[in-house]
């Protein structure tokens, strides 16, 4: 799927009247609009056809907007497709409850505001874009994995076949070959057999019960039946195998054996190739590492952001697409720090350059702490965390005047990041009388997700906040105490200021 590509957005309502509002409403997006008057209607376009997107109404007769996200829901073809909820009547928050258990990632009143249906709507059909086209990607990579094998393979038996190669192969240790008298039980092995098992021809005797014990244990039944099938009449066999050498190094072949049969069609003599396969199996292993930490990432990258469109609140469609995009680009810093470490971490000081660089030029930023390294999931929190401070910051507090000075210290206190964020020179500040969004996001994102805590002192000076973040997962004890408790903090706000927040 291009991007340019439409995809198709079902609108189930059972009056038409208002099928034809969505359209009109929707219309501008350039997307595929398929209109249902039921959710039996609704279910056969289902059967048939891939959705990004339904906008469903939650009252209509025979079959509510509940009832028909839960059947479409059970199908596994739409587990991760995206239910809108349109509501004319008051929903109370036990049915908000029970929509998002049937799989529904947001609601729209009525009357319906056609900025903001356009907004979710918007959103929603690009990350089905972006997924699908994450997928189609991960399919190739698959492919591409198939086909490697496929010709690693037919390498291999043109490699039998020829004596130069075979030559070639044996002095590198890569290939041997075997014979093996099946009357008297006499072996004989060359150079390269020698080198594929590890071992030495003056000090190994070469018997049906020492190669046996060479094998994996997990590939000698095999091996010994795949052999004992020649007195039943069967002249070839191959089979993919390990040895364990005897410094315990374990190699990866792949064995041909040909059986030589006297006049009466008795076995008489067998012979074998072995090949050292042990490169190829962990280039397949690197390469299926790959394919699944590709999709791990982008599993997670779009959760977060399907997260964050999910959570924000804004007064109008401006406000709402200039928050999401502020948290998308965040959370887009993060992870270019992250990749240039290959995903084994973050430092804390390149979060913060990173969301600050803007103020730095004016002086107004005073950071101190030692260099600390972040586990991804903790950095992609974090990062979040902290572009919430510093927008609240600029909009109303230090860094929304030239005049402001902000201090950030940090340090490390067992497996706890302590971190205070510390205002002054602003705009007097007044402690509100609720919670914002930016402050609430930053307490979901410290203790919800990464089981922190999150402090803030409202000073009429300037904002003084306190994050405690733990970097190994712990289980307290009755005789430890708490230590994200206030208390603890204290020591970081010497760090940042001469006296300490109490």
């Amino acid at each position: 799927m291009m991007d340019h590509e439409k995809v198709n957005i079902l609108l189930v309502d059972d009056q038409p009247a208002k099928l034809l509002a969505y359209e009109v409403i929707l219309k501008e997006l350039g997307e595929n609009l398929v209109a249902a008057a039921s959710g039996r209607e609704a279910l056969e376009y289902l059967l048939k056809n891939e959705v990004a997107v339904i906008l469903l109404d939650v009252c209509m007769p025979e079959l509510d907007g509940f009832e028909l996200a839960a059947m479409i829901r059970e199908h596994p073809r739409f587990q991760r497709t995206a239910m809108i909820f349109i509501s004319a009547i008051q929903v109370s928050d036990v049915d908000r409850l029970r929509g998002y258990e049937m799989g529904a990632v947001d609601y729209v009143p009525v009357p319906v505001v056609p900025e903001v249906l356009r907004a979710k709507i918007r959103v929603f059909a690009e990350l089905y874009r972006k997924t699908a086209q994450l997928e189609r990607l991960n399919a190739e990579l698959e492919h591409r994995v198939r086909a490697r094998t496929l010709e690693l393979e037919e390498s291999t038996a043109r490699l039998i076949e020829s004596e130069q190669r075979r030559s070639m192969a044996i002095a590198a240790g890569k290939m041997g070959s075997w014979d093996w008298d099946w009357v008297n039980g006499d072996w004989m092995w060359d150079e390269g057999q020698y080198q594929i098992f590890g071992v030495e021809p003056q000090s190994f005797e070469v018997t049906a019960a020492s190669v046996e014990a060479m094998l994996h244990p997990d590939d000698a039944n095999a091996l010994r039946h795949g052999m004992a099938q020649f007195a039943k009449g069967t002249t070839s066999y191959e089979a993919e195998f390990r040895v364990t050498r005897p410094d315990g190094e374990v190699r990866w072949c792949v064995g041909t054996a040909a059986a030589t049969l006297d006049k009466g069609g008795r076995v008489v003599h067998v012979s074998g190739v072995t090949v050292d396969i042990t490169e190829r199996k962990r280039a397949e292993e690197r390469q299926n590492l790959l394919s699944r930490e590709v999709d791990h990432r982008a599993k997670n990258a779009l959760a977060l952001a399907q997260s964050i469109v999910r959570l924000t609140r804004a007064p109008n469609v401006g406000a709402y697409i200039q928050a999401v995009e502020g948290r998308i680009t965040a959370l887009a810093r993060v992870h270019t720090i992250l990749s240039l470490s290959s995903w084994q971490g973050a430092e804390i000081k390149r979060l913060i350059d990173e969301e600050l660089a803007p103020y730095f030029e004016a002086g107004q930023i005073k950071l101190s702490g030692a260099e600390v390294q972040l586990q991804p999931a903790t950095a992609q929190t974090l990062a979040l965390a902290l572009h919430e401070l510093v927008t609240n910051s600029a909009k109303y507090g230090a860094l929304s005047t030239l005049s402001g000075r902000l201090s950030i210290g940090w340090e490390m206190q067992g497996d706890f990041l302590m971190l205070a964020w510390e205002e002054t020179g602003g705009p007097m500040v007044r402690k509100p009388t609720s919670r914002g969004f930016g402050t609430r996001s930053v307490i979901a994102s410290i203790e919800s997700q990464l089981g922190g805590k999150a402090l803030f002192d409202w000073r009429s000076e300037g904002l003084v906040c306190r994050l405690l973040v733990p970097l190994v997962r712990q289980a307290a004890t009755p005789e430890q105490d708490d230590p994200r408790d206030a208390m603890a903090f204290d020591p970081v706000l010497r760090i940042v200021s001469g006296s300490a927040g109490s």
